[in-house]
C-alpha cells in the first residue's frame, strides 16, 4: 500500500499514543484514596471496649480540642537549615531562642517528591501523598474535593482566615471567612508579595473572632529562584520572617484564654537545592523544618538537640486531635505524639486509636488482603491490650500499674501506626509494570518503523510502499498473536494485584496484541525488504532518491544522541553543552557542502547540477561525467553581456562559503555573554558586567542598538503603517526598560523617576497586537477573497515582526544581543546556506530546532529546575517565531507547524 509520508506519519502518531497513553497509565499509580467526603461516616469509633461482661467505656465521640486558636505560618521553601543551622542563628535569632530554650517542639518534616507548592499543600492538609500527576495540575489547582483539614474545620462550625499564596483559595473554595490571595508567578518580586501578607497581621491579630490562621508567604522562594539558597537576599528575609513569627509569637501568649492555650505551627512546604530550584528528591528539596510553639509545652532545659524526622503528612493527623476534628479519611500520616504528650495516658491512647482506627479502615478499603498485613496485625493486638488497659482503668487499681501497661500499650500503637502508614505509603508507589511493558513495547515498535522510513521521508516524492497486506496474513502475525494472548492470560491470572491492561476487556486486550504483532510483522518486512534491495544493484546510482547525504546522517545521529544523552542527569545539567557542539559541527558540515558545491561538482549528480545551474546560469550542459573546476572553466561558455552579474554571482558565492564561520564566530560571542548549566553558572561572564549598576551606561547603549538593528532586520517586508508601529513599539521596549531601571535615558540621571513601567509594556502590547491583527488581515484576505501570493507573504512577515517585538519585549536588557544574532543567523542561512543547496523542509526544520535550543541557551536558562519553566516557554516561543520564518518569501507549511510547536513546552 503506497502512502505519502504525512499519512503515514499521522497513523504513526495515533498509535504512538496509544501507547504513551498505557504507558502513562501504569506510570502513574492509582492513590490510596478513601470513600468520598460525602459518603464518609460522621460517627467516631468508640474507645475499645474492655473485656468481660458488664464492661462498656463510656468514651465514644471525637475527644474535646487541645488548642483554642491556630497560626499555621507556612514559608514557601523554607530549608531545614535556615532555622537548624548557622543560617538560623544569625538571622533567625527569635525562633531560634524558642527553638532552643521556649516552649516548642522542633521536628525536621520529610516531603516526598514532587516537591511543588500545590501537591504539598495536599499533603499537609490531608495527610495523604500526591502523585507526579499532580504538577500537571499545579498551574491550574482545581478545587480539593477529598476529605481534608479545612473541610472538616469549616464542617465544625470553625472560623478561618487565610493570607498568602492563591493556590489555596483555587484548592478551598468558600472555605475562608476572609482571605486575599496573591499570585506566586512573579518571581522577581521579593518585597510585595510578603508585604501584601503582612499587612493584614496586626488587624487580624488584634480580633477574636477567628479560630485558624493560615500565612503562606512567598518571598522566600522567590529569591531561591533568582539566586539560590546562598544570595545575600536570603539573611534578610530570614531576619523578616523572625520578626513576624515574634510578633505572632507575643500576640497568642497575649490572648491567651485560662481554658485553652493557643497553638503556632512554623513548616514549610518544601525546601531547595543548592542551585534555588526544587521539584526533585535532593536532601534540601524534601527536609522541611516543623516547629509547635505553645505555653501548653514544657519549656526546653539543656542544648538543642538533633530534631526528630516525621513526616510532612503526620501534620493533618496531628492539627486535626490538636483542633478536636475528624482525622482526615485519606490520611497515611502518623500522629506526633510529644504535642499530646502532657495529657493524660488515657486521652493519649484515645488519640493513638483513633489514629490506628483511620489507617486501618483505609487499609481496607484500599487492600484485599488487609487481614494479613503486619500493620493491621499490630493494631488489633495493641487495640486488645488497650481493652485491658481500661478494664484496669474503670476498676481503680493501682496508678503505677496503669502507667507502665499505657506506656506498653502506647508503644504497641505507634509501632502499629509506623507500619500501617509504610503499608499505605508503599501502595502510592506501586507500578503497573505490565501495562507500562505493553505501552513501551507499542513505543519502540512505532519509532523503529518510523526510523526505517526515514530515508524515504526526506527524498523528494515523500512516498514508499507500507507492507501491510503480507504481515497480516502471514504465519508469524498468528504465531505471535497466540504466544501474546498466553502471555496476557498467564500474567493477569498470575498477578496478586490487578493492573489496569488486565481490567480491559478481552476484545479490546486482543485487539492491542493483534496491533503489537502486526507492527513487528511491519518492522521484519520493511527490514527484509531493505536487504533485499540493498544486494540489487543500482541501474542509475545517481537517481536514487534514498540515499543518505552526511547532512542527513548528522541531524538523524545528533538528534537520537541528544535523547539518549538525557538518560544521565549530568548531561541533563550540561545540556548546553550538547547543543553547542551540535551546532558547531553543523557549521563544519555546511561548509563542507557548501565547498563540494562550489568547487567540486559530479555532472552525474543532478541534484548538484540544478544548485549550479541555478546559481552560475552561464555554464552549459556537459556530457561526461568529471570533477569541474568551476573558477577555471572556459569564458566562453559565459555570456560577455552577464559579466556584471557573474560578479555579483561570484560575490554571492564567497558570501555563501563564509557564512558558517560568521555563525560560528555569532555562536561564541553568544556563548560568552553568559554563563549557564551547574559546573560554571557561579563564574563571571559578560552579562554579569553589563547588569553591574557601574556600567548601566554601556548596557543602555548596547540595548540601543540591540533594538536599532532588530527594527532594520525585520521591516523591510512589512507595509508602512507596520514600520511605523514596530518604530513606536521597539521605542516603547526601551522606555519599558528605562521606566524599571534597567537601562537609562540620556537626559535621566540617578532613579527617582524609576517606576513598575506598567504603561510602558502596555503601549508595546498594543502595537503587538496592532501588527499581528494587520498581519492576520492580510493572511485572511489572501484566503479568502483574492489568492494573492505577495499579500500571503507580508501578512505572515507581519505576523512575524509582531512577535519578534514581543520576543524584544520580555528579553533582559543584556540578552538583546542574543535575540539580534538569532535573526542575523536566521537571515544568513535562508539566504545563503537552505536556499542554494536546496535543503528540504524536514532538514530545515530539524537545523531550526537546534539552533533555537542553542539560542535558549544563550540566555543564561539552564535545565537544571523547574523555577524556569514559564521563563523558558516565552523563550522558546520567542526563539521560534524567529526562527519560523524566511527572508520574505512564501513560508513553506512546515515553518508554521515550527511556530505552533514551541507554544506547548
Amino acid at each position: 500500500m503506497r502512502l505519502r509520508s504525512g499519512v503515514f506519519a499521522s497513523t504513526c502518531l495515533l498509535v504512538q499514543a496509544l501507547g504513551v497513553a498505557l504507558f502513562l497509565r501504569g506510570f502513574f499509580p492509582v492513590p490510596v484514596r478513601s470513600l468520598p467526603r460525602r459518603e464518609a461516616r460522621a460517627d467516631s469509633p468508640a474507645e475499645p471496649a474492655p473485656p468481660g461482661p458488664g464492661m462498656v467505656s463510656n468514651w465514644t465521640k471525637i475527644p474535646a480540642p487541645l488548642f483554642n486558636k491556630v497560626v499555621v505560618v507556612l514559608i514557601d521553601a523554607l530549608r531545614d537549615d535556615f532555622v537548624f543551622g548557622s543560617k538560623g542563628k544569625q538571622f533567625m535569632p527569635y525562633t531560634t531562642q524558642v527553638v532552643e530554650k521556649g516552649t516548642s517542639y522542633s521536628f525536621v518534616a520529610e516531603a516526598k517528591p514532587p516537591t511543588v507548592t500545590m501537591p504539598r499543600i495536599k499533603a499537609l492538609m490531608t495527610g495523604s501523598i500526591p502523585g507526579f500527576i499532580d504538577v500537571v495540575v499545579n498551574l491550574n489547582s482545581p478545587a480539593l474535593l477529598e476529605d481534608n483539614l479545612i473541610w472538616q474545620a469549616k464542617a465544625a462550625g470553625k472560623r478561618i482566615i487565610f493570607y498568602g499564596d492563591d493556590t489555596w483559595v483555587k484548592l478551598f473554595p468558600k472555605h475562608f471567612m476572609e482571605y486575599d490571595g496573591t499570585t506566586s508567578f512573579f518571581v522577581s518580586d521579593f518585597t510585595e508579595v510578603d508585604d501584601n501578607v503582612t499587612r493584614h497581621l496586626d488587624r487580624v491579630l488584634k480580633r477574636e473572632d477567628w479560630d485558624i490562621l493560615i500565612l503562606h508567604y512567598l518571598g522566600l522562594d522567590h529569591i531561591g529562584h533568582i539566586s539560590g539558597p546562598n544570595s545575600p537576599l536570603v539573611g534578610p528575609k530570614l531576619r523578616e520572617m523572625d520578626n513576624i513569627l515574634k510578633k505572632i509569637h507575643i500576640s497568642l501568649l497575649s490572648k491567651e484564654e485560662a481554658s485553652l492555650p493557643n497553638l503556632l505551627v512554623v513548616c514549610g512546604d518544601h525546601g531547595m537545592s543548592e542551585t534555588g530550584s526544587h521539584g526533585g528528591s535532593s536532601e534540601g528539596e524534601v527536609h522541611t523544618p516543623l516547629l509547635f510553639i505553645s505555653s501548653a509545652f514544657e519549656k526546653r532545659s539543656g542544648p538543642l538537640t538533633q530534631p526528630e524526622r516525621v513526616q510532612q503528612t503526620d501534620l493533618a493527623s496531628t492539627l486535626a486531635v490538636g483542633l478536636g476534628l475528624p482525622i482526615s479519611r485519606n490520611s497515611v500520616g502518623n500522629l506526633i505524639l510529644p504535642v499530646v504528650g502532657g495529657k493524660t495516658m488515657r486521652e493519649q491512647l484515645r488519640f493513638v486509636h483513633l489514629n490506628g482506627f483511620q489507617l486501618s479502615r483505609l487499609l481496607q478499603e484500599n487492600t484485599p488482603a488487609y487481614e494479613k498485613d503486619p500493620g493491621y496485625e499490630h493494631f488489633k493486638i495493641a487495640e486488645k491490650s488497650h481493652g485491658n488497659w481500661i478494664k484496669l482503668y474503670l476498676e481503680g487499681n493501682n496508678s503505677e500499674i496503669l502507667l507502665n501497661l499505657g506506656k506498653k500499650v502506647l508503644k504497641q500503637y505507634l509501632e502499629a501506626l509506623k507500619t500501617l502508614s509504610s503499608s499505605l505509603s508503599k501502595q502510592v508507589a506501586q507500578y503497573d509494570m505490565y501495562s507500562m511493558m505493553v505501552g513501551t513495547v507499542i513505543i519502540m515498535e512505532v519509532l523503529l518503523l518510523l526510523l526505517l522510513s526515514v530515508p524515504k521521508a526526506l527524498s523528494k516524492r515523500a512516498e514508499f510502499e507500507v507492507p501491510l497486506s503480507p504481515p497480516l496474513f502471514s504465519l508469524l502475525f498468528y504465531l505471535m498473536c497466540l504466544m501474546l494472548c498466553a502471555v496476557h492470560v498467564i500474567v493477569c491470572t498470575s498477578a496478586e494485584s490487578l493492573c489496569y491492561f488486565c481490567s480491559m476487556s478481552w476484545l479490546t486486550a486482543v485487539g492491542v496484541m493483534m496491533l503489537i504483532s502486526a507492527l513487528m510483522c511491519g518492522i521484519l518486512s520493511a527490514v527484509a525488504k531493505i536487504f533485499e534491495n540493498s544486494r540489487l544493484p543500482l541501474k542509475n546510482p545517481a537517481v536514487s532518491s534514498s540515499s543518505w547525504s552526511e547532512i542527513d546522517v548528522l541531524i538523524l545521529a545528533g538528534t537520537i544522541g541528544h535523547v539518549l544523552s538525557l538518560g544521565a542527569s549530568s548531561f541533563i545539567e550540561e545540556e548546553h553543552q550538547t547543543w553547542y557542539f551540535l551546532i558547531n559541527t553543523l557549521c563544519l558540515v555546511l561548509c563542507q557542502e557548501l565547498c563540494r558545491n562550489n568547487f567540486l561538482l559530479k555532472e552525474c549528480d543532478p541534484q548538484h547540477s540544478t544548485n549550479v545551474k541555478q546559481n552560475f546560469d552561464s555554464l552549459g550542459e556537459t556530457s561526461d561525467c568529471k570533477n569541474i573546476d568551476i573558477p577555471a572553466a572556459d569564458n566562453s561558455k559565459l555570456d560577455k553581456a552577464t559579466s556584471s552579474s557573474e560578479f555579483m554571482k561570484g560575490s554571492h558565492k564567497w558570501i555563501s562559503l563564509a557564512t558558517p564561520w560568521v555563525i560560528l564566530i555569532c555562536c561564541r560571542l553568544l556563548r560568552s555573554l553568559n554563563q549557564t548549566g551547574v559546573q560554571w553558572a557561579h563564574r563571571p561572564d559578560f552579562g554579569h558586567w553589563l547588569t553591574s549598576s557601574e556600567h548601566k551606561p554601556e548596557l543602555s547603549f548596547l540595548a540601543a542598538v540591540s533594538l536599532l538593528m532588530i527594527f532594520f532586520l525585520v521591516q523591510r517586508r512589512c507595509s508602512l503603517v507596520s514600520k511605523i508601529a514596530m518604530a513606536l513599539g521597539l521605542l516603547g521596549v526601551y522606555s519599558y526598560r528605562a521606566a524599571v531601571g534597567n537601562v537609562i535615558f540620556p537626559w535621566q540621571h540617578g532613579g527617582k523617576d524609576i517606576s513598575k513601567g506598567i504603561t510602558e509594556a502596555r503601549f508595546v502590547y498594543v502595537f503587538v497586537l496592532g501588527i499581528v491583527f494587520t498581519g492576520t488581515k492580510d493572511l485572511l484576505k489572501s484566503q479568502v477573497i483574492s489568492a494573492d501570493s505577495s499579500m500571503k507573504s507580508t501578512g505572515l512577515w507581519e505576523v512575524y515582526s509582531g512577535l519578534v517585538l514581543l520576543a524584544a519585549l520580555l528579553f533582559r536588557p543584556h540578552n538583546l544581543p542574543v535575540l539580534v544574532f538569532c535573526l542575523l543567523i536566521q537571515t544568513m542561512m535562508t539566504k545563503y546556506i537552505w536556499r542554494p543547496l536546496k535543503f528540504d523542509a524536514a532538514q530545515i526544520t530539524i537545523m531550526h530546532y537546534w539552533f533555537g535550543q542553542a539560542f535558549f541557551y544563550f540566555q543564561e536558562f539552564s535545565s537544571s529546575g523547574s523555577r524556569l519553566f514559564l521563563l523558558r516557554s516565552n523563550a522558546l516561543n520567542s526563539s521560534c517565531h524567529l526562527r519560523c520564518f524566511g527572508d520574505g518569501s512564501a513560508v513553506p507549511p512546515v515553518h508554521m507547524e515550527c511556530l505552533l510547536s514551541k507554544t506547548a513546552v
